[in-house]
């Protein structure tokens, strides 16, 4: 598991002004080092869509925000993404946490999440890349500063 501390550490390094999310699976341990950090503000949402929307906002008034939501959360806010992605070109960058993908990869779950990720990730056209279960907070960082120098949005898919 990545560390949360060392995550949002650098992150801060990089920039990122605000956290968006839902609290959820393996993600939502990282709360206790997101919530103490005093350079970053986190938001929680009631739906992933106005995690997008918002961040969106942030983005046009000069912020960096990173959007943290769950495969299930991601599908229910594929207008807010196509709109924030390909119609504004806002270069959000999404940490999507794919639920049961390892389990799926052994064919030990029936879950249809990791089934759907990846096509739903490719039709919507967006960089995307699935983080090793032994991947580290640098590496996450590395991708978002890797996106933030090309200027687009990227998802950055952790498998649980």
């Amino acid at each position: 598991m990545i560390s949360g501390q060392e995550l949002v550490t650098g992150l801060v390094s990089q920039g990122v002004t605000h956290w968006l999310w839902i609290p959820d699976s393996e993600l939502g341990r990282w709360e206790t080092d997101l919530v103490s950090h005093p350079r970053l503000q986190l938001i929680r949402v009631s739906r992933e869509a106005e995690a997008i929307g918002i961040a969106a906002g942030l983005m046009l008034g000069g912020k960096k925000p990173i959007v943290a939501m769950q495969c299930t959360g991601f599908f229910d806010a594929g207008d807010a993404f196509r709109n924030v992605v390909h119609d504004l070109h806002l270069p959000l960058f999404l940490i999507l946490g794919i639920r049961n993908y390892l389990a799926y990869q052994e064919r030990r779950t029936t879950d249809s999440c990791p089934r759907f990720t990846i096509p739903v990730l490719e039709a919507w056209r967006v960089p995307f890349q699935i983080l090793s279960p032994e991947a580290t907070a640098a590496d996450l960082v590395q991708l978002y500063r890797e996106a933030q120098r090309r200027g687009e949005a990227f998802v950055a898919a952790l498998p649980e």
